[in-house]
C-alpha cells in the first residue's frame, strides 16, 4: 500500500512541475524571451497546452472573469497541495 501511495505522490509532484513549467513558459513567451516561431518552443508549448487545457477549462469556467489575469494554474496548484495533504494525512 505504501508503494501505491508513493506513486500517487510522485504523480502529484510531476503535475506540479508541469504546471510550473507552463506558467514560466507563458511568461517568457509574453515577454518575447521565447519565440513561438521556433519549432522546439512551439512543440513544447503546444504539448503543454493540450495537456493542461482540459484541467484549466473547468477551473476557468468556475472562476469569475478577472480580465487578463489567469488564476487557473494557481487554483490547480492549490488543489494539488490540498490533495497531497489529504492523501498523506489519511494514510
Amino acid at each position: 500500500m505504501e508503494s501505491l501511495l508513493l506513486i500517487v505522490l510522485m504523480a502529484i509532484n510531476i503535475a506540479f512541475y508541469i504546471v510550473i513549467i507552463h506558467v514560466i513558459m507563458s511568461w517568457l513567451i509574453n515577454f518575447n524571451v521565447l519565440n513561438l516561431h521556433q519549432p522546439f518552443v512551439y512543440q513544447v508549448w503546444s504539448g503543454l497546452n493540450r495537456l493542461l487545457e482540459p484541467v484549466y477549462g473547468p477551473i476557468r469556467n468556475a472562476l469569475p472573469n478577472m480580465g487578463g489575469l489567469d488564476l487557473a494554474p494557481m487554483v490547480f496548484i492549490f488543489g494539488l497541495y490540498a490533495l497531497r495533504i489529504i492523501i498523506v494525512n489519511n494514510f
